[in-house]
């Protein structure tokens, strides 16, 4: 007997209300963020009146299936899921696409029949995994002495570190040896023949490898270790001494050329200051001695002396002048 759509609707309400009431064994899903996973649904069932898909304690989907007057009716909770579910005919098993990190949980789907008392009820689990990344190493505990080189490689991932498994492969001239951890403790001589060291890291839905490293490289490394690292701080002593050379040059430039200023300032005022204010100028007066001829000393008394006296004479007071008279004053010099 067919379900109405009134009480596939009723059914619906129910479920959401109850959730599932799942028990037995859980089959475990893997799948990959972007990816899809189908759940598969198993039954013998010819007759189905409901099918329903949970996810936790939400509905997921609810599926009527078809009948010889009616198509599929499916009804999906989330409108944000509407695209990425889909149901192959005949079993209606759950394909989930684009799925990511949030879709890890678990799945039950019960199966109405009105020929069972009970529902079928299948349980899943599903781990959503990132794709690994290219795994990096790192050298660590390094010693060389004698030409032999001692050291631990470690592996690891940048993102993508969910249940992680790493492994090596040691490819040599003459053997290839494998080795399981992210650690991979190495002895390397000189004399021997290169190794290559490659690490694997594998998750459920991906697998990558690192780049080769080479021992004889990775151990001239080791021993130009401390060289290298003494040769950087003494770098970086260098860099910090010149400049602080410098920072010290530019201060001293900057000094001397703030005194060279001062001194070029003093000087200019001692040079204002030896020439009279704007408001005067100097002008001079000639006054001549001229000696009174004697008969008996003409040869003697013939020269004549003339003194110059600076007068100062401010130039708003004009020194009163006459026409007739020259400002050449002469004294005769009486014996």
């Amino acid at each position: 007997m067919p379900v109405s759509p009134a009480n596939f609707i009723l059914i619906f309400l129910l479920c959401q209300l109850m959730g599932p009431t799942a028990s037995g064994a859980q089959e475990e899903l893997v799948g990959g963020v972007g990816g899809f996973v189908i759940f598969p649904l198993t039954h013998s069932q010819d007759r189905i009146d409901s099918i329903i898909w949970f996810f936790g304690r939400t509905t997921l989907v609810t599926i009527q299936p078809a009948t010889t007057n009616t198509s599929d009716t499916v009804i999906v909770t989330n409108r944000h899921n509407q695209e990425r579910v889909a149901f192959s005919r005949g079993n209606y098993s759950l394909k989930l696409s684009k799925l990511s990190k949030n879709d890890s949980g678990d799945y039950v789907v019960e199966i109405h029949s009105s020929s069972l008392q009970k529902p079928i009820i299948q349980k899943y689990g599903l781990r959503v995994y990132e794709h690994l990344s290219k795994p990096r190493i790192t050298l660590g505990l390094q010693n060389n002495k004698n030409g032999t080189c001692v050291a631990n490689l470690t592996c690891f991932l940048e993102r993508g570190g969910e249940d992680v498994t790493y492994s090596w492969k040691s490819l040599g001239m003459t053997s290839n040896k494998s080795h399981n951890g992210s650690i991979l403790p190495i002895t390397w001589r000189q004399e021997e023949e290169d190794m290559a060291f490659i690490c694997m890291a594998r998750n459920p839905v991906s697998s990558n490898s690192s780049n080769p490293i080479f021992a004889r490289k990775l151990c001239e490394g080791v021993t130009g270790d401390l060289d290298s690292t003494m040769a950087l701080w003494i770098t970086l002593l260098l860099i910090v001494l010149v400049s602080v050379l410098i920072l010290l040059t530019t201060w001293r430039l900057r000094v001397k050329e703030k005194s060279n200023e001062e001194k070029r300032t003093d000087m200019h005022l001692e040079i204002l200051n030896c020439y009279p204010p704007s408001g005067e100028t100097s002008e001079y007066y000639t006054i001549s001695n001229r000696n009174t001829t004697i008969p008996e000393e003409n040869s003697i008394n013939s020269l004549y002396s003339t003194v110059q006296i600076p007068l100062k004479v401010e130039k708003p007071h004009s020194l009163p002048t006459s026409p007739d008279k020259s400002t050449l004053f002469t004294y005769e010099e009486v014996i």
